[in-house]
């Protein structure tokens, strides 16, 4: 039995297929699975309240943030740290559930809120920013937890890192 031209080329190209294929897998399961070494924070609100709160300090997580998580925990959080003090503004795209936005300035004082804030699955998103243009943090949690927790601006939060 010999193997024609045709037959080889073939299977090179099932061979290269296979590979591109695994290497996508590959790259999709790294960017969709949380890494078990992602920082947290612990943030704990005047009334005492504590939350787990995922740390966005890299530009992937800057940009996506909360987007194509299937769920956010009552515990559990975001928190943006920007690497300067200004207005900054981040959208809910590909966001599958509603979130309270907490704008925190650099001494870790609210500055200003945002709540229930809607997931946007629309090609053009609107772009969500605090009243103040001294925001160092974003903290983002589930829609509910501003007006279950009486937060107002002012409200001084302490920050703990999670080791």
């Amino acid at each position: 039995m010999t193997v024609t031209s045709a037959q080889r080329d073939q299977k090179k190209t099932r061979i290269i297929m296979m590979i591109l294929l695994a290497v996508l897998l590959i790259s999709v399961s790294m960017f969709l699975v949380q890494r078990d070494d992602s920082k947290t924070i612990i943030v704990t609100f005047p009334n005492g309240t504590q939350i787990e709160a995922e740390v966005a300090d890299t530009p992937e997580k800057l940009l996506f943030g909360l987007a194509f998580q299937e769920a956010l925990p009552s515990n559990g959080g975001m928190i943006y740290i920007f690497e300067s003090t200004g207005h900054h503004r981040v959208t809910t795209k590909a966001y599958r559930f509603p979130v309270d936005m907490i704008w925190v300035d650099e001494s870790r004082h609210i500055v200003s809120v945002m709540e229930n804030v809607q997931p946007c699955q629309q090609g053009t998103c609107p772009w969500h920013g605090s009243t103040s243009d001294d925001v160092r943090y974003l903290i983002q949690t589930e829609a509910g937890f501003i007006q279950r927790q009486a937060l107002t601006v002012g409200g001084e939060l302490k920050y703990t890192l999670h080791m």
